[in-house]
């Protein structure tokens, strides 16, 4: 385990050696390693529970299904990789007659290097450790660095056992994973001339910070930061009007899932003038017991930033927010429309059991509300068949990553897909960290320009030994020779 900025040199030169050693191994092979990883996961899922509950304070059942959808994504991106399209293999054949004319060309995307992976608070499996981007890394062809979270220690160093351990009896090479601990080290990580690429999840202050060490390198390198999300949501006039109820209930369920500590939490959400919703929600969670955050820091902020929002001119308070020892507890606001266009802290990310509910007249002025917002991972429309949306899915396609017709965007499907990012400051860049192309942030593009076969790697020869799909003369081509 790193713990010393000082010691870095000499592990990173590890990783570099790895790194040119992922370039000579079959993707077969390093999917094999992925499902080593997954395997051991699930059985030191008793275990980990445990220690995971004791940290973060999450509930017994949510982080079974953590673990589960954990080792699912792991499996998901071996399959990827051995499916091999993720490579974008692409040939074309020299033709002397064209204008200008064209020599023989062949591209394929290539791992980037040695990745270093901030993982997140909230999702002490998914999204750390082992989580989604340890695993896309790994599947490109990437050594690993994953700083890990301060909020849970203790599971973070035996993930990492576990991760090492797996990875070793599947035969990786040595360097190709490493845990490190501490704020310097992460910043010198980021920093660092080895390191090629860099994820985060977090808040907007800390990644902003990381992604401008980043872009200020003498080599500048990618970094994928997933800062904050609203989540707008949008109930039409005509739904709320037939089932005003059903919604209420919808909204109170997904914004106090895992006491609203999820990324696409609906943090935002736009009614009908005279809608019941916002009273019906703050009845539902009226008589909810506090629950514990995952960490101090962020129920004190938490509190703050209630005690601002329920202070705004205009805001009406309908379930109050406590926090306390004991935890925290949800809190529900109602404002006009006008009051919302006038006050930027309400259309902020406030992280936590707590959700705003802006009234509106007509769907022009929601929509026109919606272009004004930062950017975030989801939009949700809830609209009865016969209602006409165009303006409102306009409005929100330019705003978000995906677009939830019905249903609540709390839950994030692990497909080929999905999508889950966003314009800024949902995220830094325009590719997902979920589903299958987020392999996609650690590889980059490598033309071979009148190459001799001896030199291509597998993937543009013409006799396709991997037997992967490719694009070839302009013909997407399934698994066959040229």
């Amino acid at each position: 385990m790193l713990t010393d900025p000082r010691d870095l040199d000499a592990a990173l030169a590890r990783s570099a050696a790895a790194a040119e050693a992922l370039r000579r191994i079959p993707d077969g092979v390093r999917a094999g390693w992925l499902d080593a990883i997954a395997d051991a996961l699930d059985a030191a899922r008793d275990e980990l529970v445990p220690i995971a509950q004791r940290e973060t304070h999450l509930a017994e059942a949510r982080l079974v299904g953590e673990v589960s959808r954990t080792t699912g994504q792991l499996r998901m991106l071996a399959a990827v990789a051995r499916e091999g399209s993720y490579l974008e293999a692409v040939l074309d054949a020299a033709d002397p007659a064209a204008t200008p004319p064209r020599p023989d060309l062949r591209r394929v995307l290539v791992p980037v290097g040695p990745v270093v992976n901030f993982a997140a608070s909230n999702f002490p499996f998914a999204f750390s450790v082992a989580g989604g981007d340890t695993a896309a890394a790994l599947a490109a062809g990437c050594p690993v660095i994953v700083k890990a979270h301060s909020g849970h220690r203790e599971l973070s160093r035996r993930t990492a056992e576990i991760v090492g351990e797996a990875l070793a009896r599947a035969g990786a090479p040595d360097g190709v994973f490493h845990l490190a601990e501490g704020r310097e080290v992460g910043t010198a990580l980021v920093a660092h001339p080895v390191v090629k690429a860099g994820t985060f999840t977090g808040s907007v202050a800390g990644g902003r910070a990381l992604f401008d060490i980043a872009s200020g390198r003498p080599d500048p390198i990618p970094f994928y930061g997933e800062l904050g999300s609203v989540n707008p949501v949008v109930v039409a006039p005509g739904a709320d009007a037939a089932r005003d109820e059903e919604l209420a209930a919808g909204l109170a369920a997904s914004f106090t899932l895992g006491a609203g500590q999820f990324c696409t939490k609906p943090g935002l959400v736009f009614v009908p003038e005279g809608s019941r919703i916002p009273e019906l929600a703050a009845a539902s969670v009226a008589a909810a017991g506090p629950a514990q955050l995952l960490t101090e820091s962020i129920a004190n902020a938490y509190a703050g930033g209630w005690d601002e929002l329920a202070a705004i001119d205009g805001v009406d308070v309908l379930a109050v927010a406590t926090a306390g020892s004991s935890g925290v507890t949800p809190g529900v606001v109602r404002a006009p429309l006008d009051t919302f266009l006038a006050e930027p802290r309400l259309g902020e990310e406030l992280f936590g059991p707590a959700t705003v509910l802006v009234t509106y007249p007509d769907k022009a002025g929601v929509a026109a509300a919606i272009r004004g917002l930062e950017g975030s991972l989801t939009g949700t429309i809830h609209a009865e068949s016969d209602e006409d949306i165009a303006e409102l899915v306009s409005a929100l396609s330019d705003r978000v990553g995906r677009l939830l017709f019905g249903g609540w965007p709390t839950g994030v499907a692990v497909t080929w897909s999905q999508h889950h990012g966003g314009p800024w400051p949902a995220t830094t860049s325009l590719f997902t960290s979920v589903g299958a192309t987020s392999v996609r942030r650690f590889q980059r593009p490598l033309a071979f320009q009148d190459a001799p076969t001896s030199v291509l790697p597998d993937a543009l020869k013409d006799a396709n030994p991997l037997g992967i799909p490719r694009r070839i003369d302009g013909v997407l081509t399934p698994g066959a020779a040229r």
